[in-house]
């Protein structure tokens, strides 16, 4: 059953979480992330993306066209013998209802183990994105569950979850049970400047098509310094099976829908040197529906660069060839986007921006025909879009 609340309740539970800080010793904490901004020049409702369907194809600058806002709420309370917080994450992206990301309480300082936090409830635990695709590689939260992050082993931490198919808002499929377990292992000292991140994931239930179980592994390797002062990489291995999904979450567990094994080779770069930032990614993956057999193989290259003019003037530019094969025609994709940017600051990350955008994008026949009901329409081999776009996050 899915839950709906006004804004006018959620601005209520702010208010209130807001006055209880002064009632204890605890704090009250408000972040938020939201995104907008009206398309000015487009055609045939198109308002950008413009990609061809692969996990890491979708170079978000000014190909994003959509409108959304999510509010972080987050209430610790500290007690002489542990600390504990509440935490719920309200959202609402374009013409949807608003919805909970997330909804969780966790614990922490207890005496047996004083650095570790258990936690239960719905919980996000994005751990590693490529920020230029909008897209989380390492990812296991999401559904409802129960765990503990943190825990230290020899140098490095240890996070595990365990997750059932429901969520905050929605239960999981009739006649459908799937349990997930995670393992997260991450802070392993390998280099000076690198360190690298385990991600296992395993799935059993019921009702499940195709096979009943999952796996998947990821490892990603990051480098500060990579090459030269400045310069930082990341470098991802993974592969997953049945109903684990390759960033860690659950695959397919509507009870219709196979299992897809798949794997990823993907590196990206990221720097700042004085005015000049940006990043990098450069992927392959294969796709392969486990009951049908059909596999699919996609490429992406890209980059956003940012170069500061000013404390508070930059230019944007986001490329990207992207490519699918193997089923049917070869597609390809390729896109650029230019974007002087009004900001609060000269970096790459710095937020709020204010940018004044136009996208062009082209695309050869067999991308027109497998999307002829979006950008394709009408065969369709290029558009251009223009708009204005804010980006804040707090």
């Amino acid at each position: 059953m899915k839950h709906t609340f006004s804004i006018s309740a959620i601005a209520l539970a702010a208010a209130l979480c807001a006055g209880s800080a002064l009632a204890d010793d605890g704090t009250f904490e408000f972040h938020g992330y939201s995104r907008g901004g009206p398309v000015l020049s487009t055609s045939d409702g198109v308002k950008g993306r413009f990609q061809l369907g692969g996990d890491m194809q979708g170079y978000r600058l000014g190909n994003e066209g959509d409108n959304g806002i999510e509010i972080d709420l987050i209430k610790t309370f500290k007690t002489d013998g542990a600390t504990y917080k509440v935490q719920y994450m309200p959202a609402k992206w374009n013409s949807g209802n608003v919805g909970t990301e997330q909804a969780f309480v966790e614990i922490s300082g207890l005496s047996f183990a004083p650095e570790a936090k258990f936690w239960a409830g719905q919980r996000r635990l994005r751990l590693q994105d490529v920020h230029i695709l909008d897209y989380i590689l390492l990812n296991y939260g999401d559904n409802q569950g129960a765990g503990v992050t943190d825990i230290p082993i020899g140098g490095a931490k240890l996070g595990l979850g365990i997750f059932t198919g429901d969520k905050f808002d929605t239960a999981a499929v009739a006649g459908v049970n799937a349990t997930r377990l995670n393992a997260d292992i991450s802070d392993i000292a390998t280099n000076p400047g690198g360190k690298l991140r385990v991600l296992i994931t395993g799935v059993n239930g019921s009702g499940l098509a195709d096979t009943s179980t999952g796996a998947g592994i990821s490892f990603v390797h990051n480098q500060t310094d990579f090459l030269t002062k400045g310069l930082n990489n990341a470098l991802f291995l993974q592969t997953s099976s049945g109903h684990a999904r390759i960033d860690g979450e659950f695959e397919s567990i509507d009870g219709v829908s196979a299992g897809k094994k798949v794997t990823r080779i993907a590196d990206s770069l990221s720097w700042q040197m004085g005015s000049f930032g940006g990043q990098t990614v450069l992927s392959y993956q294969t796709n392969k529906d486990e009951k049908t057999g059909v596999e699919t193989k996609d490429t992406s290259i890209g980059g956003r660069i940012s170069y500061a003019f000013s404390r508070n003037f930059k230019l944007l530019v986001d490329a990207a060839t992207t490519t699918r094969t193997g089923n049917g025609a070869d597609q390809r994709l390729d896109k650029l986007t230019i974007a002087p940017t009004l900001a609060v600051g000269p970096d790459f990350y710095s937020r709020p921006e204010l940018r004044f955008y136009v996208t062009m994008a082209n695309w050869n026949d067999a991308a027109a025909a497998a999307n002829v009901g979006s950008y394709g329409a009408g065969g369709k081999t290029s558009r251009t879009i223009a708009g204005v776009q804010y980006e804040i996050w707090w």
